[in-house]
């Protein structure tokens, strides 16, 4: 998922972790080119990696918290190493 800055990266992290839906985040700077209102925009953003075992809860809260008017959530199936999942499953 992307977000406009750093602070929204943190905002939405919180918000997710504090309601025990998601296990983790990471996030890190990039630079996002792309059309919006016919205008050709080019601009700094933040990527945020969600770890979950409920993506359609944790989509339906974005969408609640998220800046944008129609942000990027995509939903990756991934599968973990068995220690790593079993950390995930405990934490909410």
């Amino acid at each position: 998922m992307t977000v406009l800055n750093k602070e929204e990266a943190v905002k939405i992290s919180k918000h997710l972790l504090e309601k025990k839906l998601i296990a983790c985040t990471n996030f890190f700077p990039i630079e996002s080119m792309y059309f919006w209102k016919e205008e050709l925009k080019q601009d700094k953003e933040f990527v945020l990696i969600i770890k979950s075992k409920d993506s359609k809860k944790v989509v339906e809260e974005i969408k609640k918290i998220h800046s944008y008017d129609i942000p990027c959530i995509g939903t990756i199936p991934i599968q973990f190493n068995k220690e790593y999942q079993e950390w995930i499953d405990n934490q909410y």
